[in-house]
C-alpha cells in the first residue's frame, strides 16, 4: 500500500446530527458537545449516521468561527472519509509520485484547467512529449450497497447535473481524437467492485456508458483510510448491471 496522506492528530468523538449541510454537532470522550464544520455538501447517503464515531481535526487558527473539521466516520468497522477536499489533494501526490500505473506514462501535471464546449474545468491535465495530453477527473465516491467486505461503490448518490456536464466534456474529448480518464475515489476500504448509482441518477449512468463505449477510461481506485492516513489499494473492477 502506498500512503498518499497522513492525517494531523484526530479527535473522536459521536456524531449526534448533521445539519444545514455545512454543520454537525458531535460529543467528545469528555462529553463536552461541539459544532463542527461538515466539509461535504452532499447527501452523504449512508455515512452521516446518527450515534457513529466520527474523527475531527481540530485548528489552532483564532481567526475560525469552527475550530473543528469532520475528517473521518465509522460504518460498520470501517472507516470512510467525509472530507470531499481531500481526494483531489490526494490525486494530485499520487499524480507527482506517478502512483497511479493505469495513467502512464506523462510528464506534467496542471491543476484545474478550463476546457470544453460546457465551459468546464478539468481537475487535472496530464502532459507527455509524445502522445495527446489526457484530461483526468476526480469523482470521491462514498455510497455503497450489499453488506461486509465486498461491498459495491456507487457513484453518484444523488442527481448531479455537474457530474453529467464532466461526462459529455470527457466523451466529447475521445472523439475528437483526445485522452481522458475519470478517476472514482472509493473513499473506504469495504469495496471491491464499482457501479454507477443508476437508482441516484440514472441519465449519469447511460452517460458514464457511453463514455467508456466512446474510450473514456474509467478507474476506480480504492483507497484504505485510517485516523492516521490514506493508502492507495488499487484498481477494483467496474461493473454495468
Amino acid at each position: 500500500m502506498t500512503t498518499l496522506y497522513s492525517y494531523p492528530p484526530l479527535v473522536p468523538g459521536v456524531l449526534i446530527r448533521r445539519y444545514k449541510r455545512f454543520f454537525a454537532d458531535v460529543e467528545l470522550a469528555d462529553g463536552s458537545l461541539v459544532t463542527t464544520h461538515c466539509p461535504n455538501t452532499g447527501p452523504m447517503t449512508g455515512i452521516s449516521t446518527p450515534g457513529s464515531t466520527v474523527w475531527l481535526s481540530q485548528s489552532s487558527d483564532p481567526r475560525r468561527k469552527l475550530a473543528y473539521t469532520w475528517e473521518l466516520i465509522e460504518v460498520e468497522g470501517t472507516c470512510v472519509g467525509v472530507n470531499t477536499g481531500l481526494p483531489n489533494r490526494i490525486v494530485a501526490r499520487g499524480l507527482t509520485e506517478h502512483a497511479f500505473a493505469a495513467l502512464e506514462p506523462y510528464t506534467t501535471v496542471q491543476p484545474e484547467v478550463r476546457y470544453g464546449a460546457e465551459n468546464s474545468r478539468i481537475d487535472f491535465l496530464l502532459g507527455a512529449p509524445d502522445r495527446p495530453s489526457l484530461y483526468l477527473e476526480v469523482k470521491n465516491t462514498t455510497w455503497t450497497a450489499g453488506a461486509g467486505n465486498d461491498r459495491l461503490a456507487l457513484f453518484p448518490d444523488c442527481v448531479t447535473t455537474r457530474g453529467q456536464k464532466h461526462l459529455r466534456e470527457l466523451t466529447r474529448i475521445v472523439e475528437l481524437g483526445g485522452r481522458a480518464a475519470i478517476l472514482f475515489f472509493i473513499n473506504r476500504t469495504d469495496c471491491l467492485r464499482f457501479s454507477p448509482g443508476d437508482a441516484a441518477d440514472p441519465t449519469y449512468g447511460r452517460l458514464l456508458r457511453e463514455a467508456v463505449a466512446a474510450g473514456v477510461l474509467v478507474l476506480p481506485y480504492r483507497f484504505a483510510v485510517t485516523p492516521t492516513a490514506v493508502r492507495l489499494l488499487g484498481l477494483v473492477p467496474l461493473e454495468f448491471f
